[in-house]
């Protein structure tokens, strides 16, 4: 089917989010058209609002609404734990946990050769910088199970080392309620790996 070319732009537009294929892009177009008016201009508002009052923290290269960002200026974080994220999703996934009261470290992504990605195009020597500026004791390295993550952690294993700081990995393995033989085999070999002693 040809499109008018204003439905064919929008399309195009949707398809270029990230995991939208062209049948889900034709679906959000085709949703958004039958939108009212004004529902169209509150949603074009709210996505010029949030790109316009959107800022990156100076410090830690969280995604916030100021800078430095809230957790940055709180005095009630632990500020000799950093805990070195890829992405602001990830993040707010911790946060969510109430568990970690540390600061973190936003790389904004991680090394992938095969994408054209290095260490010059992530937040590694801001990370470099903070740590020999700040009084760090120890760095939690919260990158995926993904060969990009184990080779952003590898790299920057060997780059911390010799500033003497602990460096921990965070866990990997089943979800609660999961069953193991639906598990691929990576998982369960994190899972093996993460393992604790029961006392």
């Amino acid at each position: 089917m040809i499109y008018p070319k204003s439905i064919a732009a929008l399309i195009e537009h949707f398809q270029k989010f990230p995991s939208i294929g062209p049948k889900s892009a034709q679906r959000m177009a085709f949703y958004l058209i039958r939108m009212p008016l004004d529902d169209v201009r509150k949603f074009a508002q709210t996505m010029i609002d949030a790109k316009e009052n959107t800022k990156t923290c100076e410090i830690c290269f969280n995604i916030s609404s100021e800078s430095p960002c809230e957790i940055c200026q709180s005095n009630k974080r632990d500020r000799t734990v950093i805990c070195t994220v890829a992405e602001t999703k990830d993040l707010i996934a911790i946060e969510k946990t109430n568990e970690y009261k540390g600061l973190y470290h936003v790389l904004q992504g991680l090394i992938s050769p095969m994408d054209g990605i290095g260490a010059d195009d992530i937040r590694v020597k801001e990370l470099l910088h903070r740590l020999a500026s700040q009084e760090i004791q120890e760095i939690i390295l919260a990158l995926p199970p993904s060969v990009e993550g184990e080779a952003t952690s590898l790299y920057l294993t060997k780059l911390i080392k010799p500033f003497g700081i602990k460096i921990s990995r965070i866990a990997f393995g089943l979800p609660v309620g999961a069953d193991l033989e639906y598990a691929d085999e990576i998982t369960i070999a994190k899972a093996i790996e993460g393992r604790r002693e029961i006392t």
